[in-house]
This record gives C-alpha cells, sequence and structure tokens, in this order.
C-alpha cells in the first residue's frame, strides 16, 4: 500500500542519525523506505557510509507510532505528504544534493510556473519597502509564482504585496504545521491559501520554529526557485545564509544595492562587492535578467566573507576541529562522530562558512580553512 511508504518514510526520517542525505542513500539502495525499515538494519554494509550507529535506530516502534499520528493529523488537516523519493517535490529542489525526503503541503503549488524567491531583513525600511512594491507592480502580468518564508519584514511584504496583485505565493516554514510563527502572521498565512497559493515545511509536527530550523528552512526557499532576490540585510543576517545556498545549487542571486551607511544595506553591498550577487539596478533591468523562463547565465559561487579575528563558540570550535580532522566529511557522517543530530550541526556549520573557516564542497560536504 502507498501509505505505508508514507507511514515507514516519516518513521525514518525520525531517526537521529538518517539526514536527508543519508534517507536518500537508503531508499535508492533498499528500493523504498518500507523495505528499508525492514532490512538497513541487518544490511547496511550494502552501503558505503553508512555504519552501525546511523542505522541504529531502524525498528524502533516509537518511530512508527509517531509516524501514525503524523499520518492521522496530516489527513486531519488536509496536508498533503510529498516524498522525494517518489518524484513528489519540487523539480527545482529535487535537484538539490540536500533536498528534503519528506515536504508537507498546505494548498496549491503549480510546479509549472516560473518561481522567483525573495528575500530579507526582518527591518524592512521605506527603501526596501518601495522596492517590493514597484517590483510585484512591474511583474503582475507574468505567470510566475512568489516564494519567501512568511517571517515578519521583507518576507511579510512580498507575501502581501504578492497576493495585492494576485500573484500567487508560496511560504516555507521553519516549524511543523502544528502551530504558526510568527503568530501575527496567521491571518496572512490563511489568505495565501485562499488565493491559490501554498505553505510548505520539511518538519513534522512535533518540531517547533527552533533557532537552527531557520537556516534549514532557508535551503528550501533558495533551491525551490532559479532565482533569489536579496532586498535588504544586514552583515550576517539570515538572508546571506539563503543567497549561499542559492550559489552553492547553481541558481542566480540578485541584490539590491543601498548607501554603505545604512546597515540594512551592507549585506546586500556585500555581496555585490564579491560578485555573488548582480547587483539591481532597476526593476526594468530585473526583470530583463529574470528572463522568466529564458536562459540565464549562471552567477559565480558564493564563499563566505572573512573576518580578521575570530572567536569560536565550544559548538563552533568541535564541529571546525571535526571537519579539519575528517577532510570533505558529509553532514550526517559528521553528525554519527560527534553524536549530535544534523539539524543542529548545519547552523553551526553555516556560522562557520560566514566566519571564512568551512567551505561547503557538493553532496553536502565539508572542508575545513
Amino acid at each position: 500500500m502507498i501509505s505505508e511508504e508514507y507511514l515507514y518514510a516519516i518513521a525514518l526520517r525520525e531517526c537521529s542519525f538518517i539526514g536527508d542525505i543519508n534517507f536518500h542513500k537508503l531508499v535508492q539502495t533498499f528500493g523504498s523506505a518500507k523495505e528499508t525499515w525492514e532490512k538497513a538494519k541487518k544490511e547496511y554494509s550494502r552501503l558505503d557510509g553508512i555504519g552501525r550507529k546511523t542505522v541504529s535506530e531502524i525498528g524502533n516502534t516509537e518511530h512508527l507510532k509517531f509516524a501514525e499520528k503524523e499520518l492521522q493529523f496530516c489527513e486531519k488537516n488536509s496536508i498533503q505528504i510529498k516524498l522525494r523519493h517518489l518524484g513528489e517535490i519540487p523539480q527545482l529542489l529535487n535537484e538539490c544534493d540536500d533536498a528534503p525526503a519528506i515536504l508537507y503541503q498546505k494548498g496549491s503549488f503549480d510546479d509549472h510556473r516560473q518561481k522567483i524567491s525573495i528575500v530579507g531583513t526582518r527591518n524592512i525600511t521605506p527603501y526596501g519597502k518601495q522596492f517590493i512594491h514597484d517590483f510585484f507592480e512591474e511583474t503582475q502580468s507574468f505567470n510566475y509564482l512568489s516564494v519567501s518564508g512568511l517571517a515578519l519584514g521583507i518576507d511579510k511584504e512580498a507575501h502581501e504585496q504578492s497576493l495585492h496583485y494576485k500573484v500567487p505565493t508560496v511560504a516555507v516554514l521553519a516549524h511543523g504545521f502544528h502551530t504558526l510563527y510568527p503568530a501575527k502572521n496567521r491571518k496572512l498565512s490563511e489568505k495565501i491559501l485562499q488565493e491559490g497559493g501554498a505553505l510548505l515545511t520539511e518538519f513534522n509536527s512535533a518540531r517547533k520554529p527552533d533557532r537552527e530550523n531557520f537556516i534549514q528552512r532557508n535551503r528550501i526557499v533558495a533551491g525551490i526557485s532559479p532565482a533569489t532576490i536579496v532586498v535588504e540585510t544586514a552583515f550576517g543576517g539570515g538572508s546571506i545564509s539563503t543567497a549561499a545556498f542559492a550559489n552553492h545549487y547553481n541558481r542566480d542571486v540578485f541584490a539590491l544595492p543601498g548607501k554603505i551607511t545604512d546597515s540594512y544595506s551592507q549585506g546586500c553591498n556585500h555581496l555585490i562587492f564579491q560578485n555573488k550577487a548582480a547587483a539591481i539596478s532597476s526593476v526594468k533591468n530585473l526583470i530583463d535578467s529574470l528572463g522568466f523562463h529564458k536562459p540565464k547565465e549562471k552567477i559565480e559561487e558564493l564563499f563566505p566573507y572573512h573576518e580578521t579575528t575570530i572567536q569560536l563558540s565550544e559548538n563552533q570550535k568541535l564541529i571546525h576541529q571535526s571537519i579539519r580532522d575528517n577532510p570533505q566529511i558529509s553532514l550526517d557522517d559528521l553528525a554519527e562522530k560527534i553524536s549530535l543530530a544534523s539539524y543542529k550541526i548545519l547552523p553551526v556549520i553555516l556560522e562557520l562558512e560566514l566566519l571564512g573557516k568551512v567551505k561547503s564542497l557538493s553532496g553536502r560536504q565539508f572542508l575545513a580553512i
């Protein structure tokens, strides 16, 4: 039964050391989540890089009980479950090496439409607000979806202007569908669904909006679209990580330049200065560059900026040293080595990337610099 595949997929993803990459390896080898659940604990040696610890929680009945409750929760709340290995997640996102194994969806998502991701600071200024208004006013006749993260500030403005100009919009959440964060945007989330848009998340109903989830969320915002627009952001803002993911996935990045004295333009200016984003000179030129189904030139891979003096936290030291000792280690293998769940490691690795201490390689592998 196909419903069984969703049950076992959710149960597998609950296992502490089975991240998205190991999940993909396992189902590719054993053929399905169900077969993986039944065979992988005994036959894990069939896979390179998969150790006993990785599969240690497979077969745990508590994970199956959780999965049963999750299926019931999704059915009750009209939540669709999309599995990557069944080809159900958005096509561009599926191309990403670290694409989520499971996506939960509310509402409608037309994957055939062009998608544009728009991100930026929670501390929106009149300059950023005017740009978003002008962008949607000029693009309202195009057949596309806007994508953002339902945060306050730039995200909220992008979703609202999208709705105002009848452009369907998709919000990617950093938590499960049991809650809505920030609560101030609950009405906005309902309107997104009413107007033919969608809410997406890789997190099940047990996952709260913890800090580390937001960076994980940002990779979906970047991966789901061929282009990301960074409107306003400070140095080290969350949108810098979205730009980093977009560059890693060979997607286009555009940034709105601003005064060097404006703190929420400094991140954008820095991306442009390092040739990690194309400068937006006008809305018309941006529209031409986006192409809307025309081929676009690839923008250079993003490397993090370097600071002259760096004081690492204890977690940063532990993870940096582990990567240094194990060049090109994958996220899932690192999680197993230091006995820490991958979703807790990812934010620290991205901090180290921004500090110029770690470099991301393909296949979600890392190298110490």
